[in-house]
């Protein structure tokens, strides 16, 4: 695996990659790697000729009071192990080859980008949207490959690939799972061992929901409320949002017939904001 660094040298070679009728796919990470992420190296690995990944933790995504400058960062980790994983080429820049001097030019996608997480992270999506705009055009993918357990982020950057006219193709895996439900994230690692345990609740709310759906419960609100009582009865737990949106314009629900239906939540557990979802049917 090569390592770029440079973002003239990076897009060169990816330039030269194209231009040799490649089929690139692209998986785009802020590092703090674990099996969420290399589970899609290898789906790029399985469906394109060329993999190149980026590790980059990006700081127009963070807000003020954010963990920018707490966020884990091992890089060396990292690239070894998506070196194991079967990535071709790593592109890892500093901050100043994404937003050299003077930089003053910024992606925002309206409406999708200021609901659930963008209600709670103004400028969130902003930094989100920039950023792979960046990326895009370096890489000049044909593939991109993002995980399911950022749902909402998957809709928002469908958009702009489709509003943008990016000629690549998003690829949504499944959410990775520890062997107690919780959702594989670079900020498990901030919990201590209570607030791990604690962080079970997400996943036993978003398995009730799918309980009463699949009993044919079909009022968003009755889940809503099924959900919002799991998580109450967790001391260590404090609620930011429980949604029930459709699941392509994020739409909020009431009546889920004949609907696909995002569950999305996001819940407190000591210091650390916690992200997950489903959907059904």
């Amino acid at each position: 695996m090569r390592i770029v660094t440079d973002a003239g040298e990076f897009q060169a070679l990816t330039t030269q990659l194209n231009q040799e009728k490649n089929i690139i796919g692209f998986v785009p990470t802020m590092g703090a790697l674990h099996e969420g992420h290399l589970s899609l190296v290898r789906a790029a690995r399985a469906q394109t000729d060329v993999v190149i990944a980026s590790v980059f933790v990006n700081p127009t995504q963070f807000g003020p009071n954010e963990d920018l400058n707490r966020y884990p960062r091992n890089l060396e980790r990292d690239a070894e192990l998506l070196a194991a994983t079967g990535v071709d080429y790593l592109f890892a820049p500093r901050a100043d080859e994404i937003y050299p001097a003077g930089f003053a030019t910024y992606v925002s996608i309206e409406e999708l980008s200021e609901v659930l997480e963008g209600a709670s992270r103004p400028g969130h999506f902003r930094g989100v949207a920039t950023v792979l705009t960046i990326l895009f055009h370096l890489v000049n993918p044909h593939k991109v490959f993002m995980g399911q357990k950022d749902a909402q982020q998957t809709v928002v950057v469908k958009k702009l690939v489709q509003d943008l006219r990016f000629a690549c193709e998003i690829i949504v895996v499944s959410t990775m799972r520890e062997a107690d439900g919780l959702a594989m994230s670079s900020r498990n690692q901030y919990l201590n061992p209570s607030e791990r345990q604690a962080a079970t609740v997400l996943f036993r709310a978003l398995s009730r929901a799918r309980e009463l759906y699949s009993a044919g419960e079909r009022n968003a609100e009755n889940l809503r409320q099924a959900m919002i009582e799991i998580i109450a009865a967790e001391p260590e737990a404090r609620l930011d949002y429980v949604a029930i949106t459709d699941n392509q314009n994020l739409t909020t629900l009431s009546d889920l017939v004949g609907k696909t239906v995002l569950i999305s939540m996001a819940v407190k557990i000591g210091k650390t904001r916690l992200i997950d979802n489903i959907i059904l049917p």
